[in-house]
């Protein structure tokens, strides 16, 4: 389909690629990953003729058809609907439907027979096009990328730049290409969506390549990698879990390689050194020296998974409840958002707050934040919490004409310049990259300036609205180290599941404009939703005017009793658990002292106060469990 041969493509005196092969074949999927600045959307603008390589050659069929989405879409401009947009993609049909109109209106004063069989041409060519069903193939994707039916009659333009790409990815689909190319195209896309197109791209005929730092995208999608690394292209055959464990196997087998190499090396060396002064061993020591020369030498494995080395410590701890909401009213012009919502956030929750686009998640991050006022009811931060809210707009704060290091030095004067060096180190600034101006980075690397001065700030709580975006796999993988080892509370709405899965231990969601708390991880929700019957969501009630009287709160019935009583009975439980897990702990750091082992009494009864503390902790989690059970059902009764 479409073959790569000796590509090398060079910027300046570096060579992004250099005499790279690859061969796409039909109906293959592949992801195409790399860090980011290995050039992989530069490729992509190689295949599709937007650049020209340096040197080697790109072959394809001629009548090859492909489709490609890249952010440089975001500049089209027009005043038609989107759904006239999307149809864009039926050139032919389109071109049909007007001669076909044109020949009708002739045809009212002229009834030739050369007409009519021009008509019945047309039309014959149109329906074998399919022409009569293009509008409902626009329609039902544009539905699948989240848009309602009066979305689609909507100008163009109104939309922002994230749905403006949607309308593009649909027209996009709707062209049936032979291969579609596609440079993130869940950025933009929220989780409902993401999924629509996962199920999409599975049951795509034509070949795909995608460029993604969404790795359970990749792994629901891809059937191949392909790893742009060292001016190569590198293929793995399998999805992106089956990358990861052949390449640890690859680099384990490079790693024997190259040890067993340079102690040979080394044994050469030595015999020359021994034997060279030697008259009658010259000849030999210079033959062992020219073999030395000609070796094939085999790289060491370079390390591309860095960790994150330093911990995060903030000056003074929060109290126990860090956020709380009560009778929460917040709503735009024929939009409701929240009614009477009711929402605690306690120290040491990792909330991560998903749904649908439109639904309010970073209406509501605001509201947390203090940034947005306009709602009706209480929104309280509690006792010692200092707050650090990252968004993406606050790209856009960062001073262009700081080097990076001084960013941070003016943004956290606290830390010495080790530390801040070990913090950008640790988002992939090394070395005099700390030097460079903000103006010269791209977005991801602003993003990564970005989000290292929000983990530098001196906060207690994080509020990280879509902290993921423009981030390759390996920065996503530091942030979620970072997030791991961080003391804190913090909430965040993200599309990437794998980023959510590694670092949420609570999720929020917002149903019938109330905020719903899952206690677990992002996996075990997703699960626990699969089996839920289908919610039917209300209607959305219109704002409550400010002079109109307050909406009453029902009187709690007997269900929202029995819900309050366990939620209290979870929340003892939970201060039992913390302290049995401490419990734990000091037992285990006696345990690992040499002393005790001298006392014979007293190693007996730490290790008995060890066993029954777990079995303790045990009985503690199977208790929180039937509790948690419990407090779902009833929450699912009273939906």
């Amino acid at each position: 389909m479409i073959a790569i041969n000796n590509l090398t493509f060079e910027i300046g005196a570096r060579a992004l690629y250099d005499e790279a092969n690859w061969h796409i074949k039909p109906g293959e999927k592949i992801g195409l990953i790399g860090a980011n600045g290995t050039g992989k959307t530069t490729l992509l603008k190689i295949i599709v003729g937007a650049y020209s390589p340096t040197s080697g050659a790109i072959s394809m069929a001629k009548d090859l058809k492909m489709g490609y989405l890249n952010q440089d879409l975001l500049s089209y401009q027009t005043d038609k609907s989107i759904l006239h947009v999307a149809m864009e993609a039926f050139e032919r049909q389109n071109q049909l439907h007007t001669e076909i109109e044109s020949l009708l209106k002739k045809l009212e004063t002229d009834y030739s027979d050369d007409l009519l069989h021009k008509l019945s041409d047309k039309q014959h060519e149109f329906e074998a096009l399919d022409g009569y069903n293009i509008e409902f193939r626009a329609h039902e994707i544009l539905a699948g990328l989240g848009f309602s039916e009066d979305d689609q009659n909507r100008n163009l333009m109104e939309f922002s730049g994230g749905w403006r790409m949607r309308v593009m990815l649909a027209k996009i689909l709707l062209q049936t290409p032979d291969i579609l190319l596609l440079d993130e195209p869940t950025n933009h896309l929220d989780l409902p969506s993401i999924k629509w197109l996962e199920t999409y791209l599975q049951s795509f005929e034509g070949a795909i390549v995608i460029v993604s730092h969404d790795r359970y995208f990749l792994d629901r999608v891809v059937k191949k990698i392909v790893e742009s690394r060292k001016g190569k292209l590198i293929p793995y055959a399998g999805n992106y879990s089956f990358y990861l464990e052949e390449k640890a196997l690859r680099e384990e087998i490079q790693s024997g390689q190259y040890k067993n190499q340079q102690a040979k090396i080394r044994q050469e060396e030595r015999l020359i050194e021994r034997f060279r002064a030697k008259a009658s061993k010259a000849k030999m020591a210079q033959s062992r020296i020219k073999a030395l020369e000609k070796m094939e030498r085999v790289d060491d494995v370079d390390d591309d998974n860095p960790t994150v080395n330093f911990s995060f410590k903030f000056s003074k701890q929060s109290g126990r409840h860090v956020i709380r909401m009560e009778h929460v009213n917040k709503a735009y012009p024929g939009l409701q958002i929240l009614k009477d919502a009711h929402a605690v956030i306690e120290k040491g929750d990792k909330i991560a707050l998903i749904g649908a686009n439109g639904k309010g998640k970073s209406t509501l991050l605001r509201i947390i934040a203090g940034t947005d006022k306009s709602y009706e009811g209480m929104c309280e931060t509690g006792h010692n919490v200092t707050t650090t809210f990252f968004a993406q707009h606050q790209l856009e704060s960062l001073h262009l004409e700081n080097e990076i290091l001084r960013e941070l030095q003016a943004f956290a004067p606290k830390h010495t310049e080790t530390e801040l060096r070990s913090i950008l180190g640790c988002f992939l600034f090394t070395g005099d990259d700390a030097f460079k101006k903000i103006k010269v980075l791209s977005g991801g690397e602003k993003s990564r300036v970005a989000l290292a001065k929000a983990l530098t700030a001196d906060a207690n709580f994080l509020i990280l609205d879509e902290p993921t975006n423009h981030l390759d796999i390996q920065s996503v993988n530091i942030l979620i180290q970072a997030l791991q080892q961080y003391e804190g509370t913090l909430i965040a709405v993200s599309h990437d599941r794998y980023f959510l899965d590694n670092v949420a231990n609570k999720i929020w969601y917002i149903e019938n404009q109330q905020i719903k708390a899952y206690p677990g991880t992002y996996a075990e929700y997703e699960e626990w939703q699969s089996k839920r019957p289908t919610v039917v969501e209300k209607p959305a009630a219109p704002a409550v005017k400010k002079e109109e009287k307050p909406i009453e709160k029902p009187a709690a019935n007997d269900k929202s009793k029995n819900l309050k009583k366990l939620n209290q009975s979870m929340l003892q439980l939970e201060e039992r658990i913390l302290d049995i897990e401490n419990d734990i702990k000091t037992a285990e750091a006696e345990l690992a002292t040499d002393a005790i082992y001298q006392d014979s009494a007293r190693l007996k009864a730490v290790n008995e106060q060890y066993k029954t503390a777990k079995d303790n902790l045990h009985k503690a989690q199977a208790e929180w469990e039937t509790l948690a059970e419990q407090i779902l059902e009833l929450e699912n009764a009273s939906i």
